[in-house]
């Protein structure tokens, strides 16, 4: 079996570089020596029976979270995002709505019209002026870091509304980094 930097090909992965919202349990970066990948360091010392969390090595947000669109977050300072963290300040901020609602004859409607055709005649065939309004889709949320970085997410459309909560979200995200 071989592990990633191992070899003769001479390539090695990127360390890793450590920052506050590293929150995995036991996180410890990996050694710089691959070599051996049974040698890691210790991640410290075992819980206590009855207090699990003495040594979770979860660190603490240092800012709480302002804003949340999908898998982005957004503290006073920071876009937190799962391709990185950068500074709020100087990103840019893009909403694409990829939805589409339409509007049929309810199912329901159409068995209600036709059961109560028998019993009640033309009053039945209101039920047919039931509609049933669908929304599929996704709202794409695009925000670039003043470093380049940048992140991508989908938010499903359940409801026409969506756009709009999705939209004010990243307002108040763009007035966050304003105001930075």
């Amino acid at each position: 079996m071989t592990y990633p930097g191992s070899g003769d090909h001479g390539t090695r992965p990127l360390p890793h570089q450590p920052n506050a919202y590293d929150s995995s349990p036991g996180f410890v970066p990996a050694p710089a020596d691959y070599s051996d990948p049974t040698r890691f360091p210790s991640t410290g010392p075992a819980p206590v029976y009855g207090n699990p969390y003495v040594d979770a090595g979860a660190a603490a947000l240092p800012e709480p979270p302002l804003v949340v669109i999908g898998d982005i977050t957004c503290t006073q300072h920071y876009v937190i995002t799962p391709s990185g963290t950068f500074p709020l300040a100087g990103s840019q901020w893009e909403v694409t709505d990829m939805s589409v609602s339409s509007e049929q004859m309810s199912q329901t409607g159409l068995v209600l019209a036709l059961v109560g055709f028998f019993l009640v005649c033309f009053l039945s065939l209101l039920f047919l002026l039931m509609k049933e309004r669908r929304t599929t889709g996704y709202i794409q949320v695009r925000v670039r870091g003043a470093g380049g970085v940048m992140h991508v997410t989908n938010i499903p459309a359940t409801s026409p509304w969506a756009m709009s909560d999705v939209s004010g979200r990243v307002y108040y995200a763009r007035q966050l980094a304003a105001a930075v």
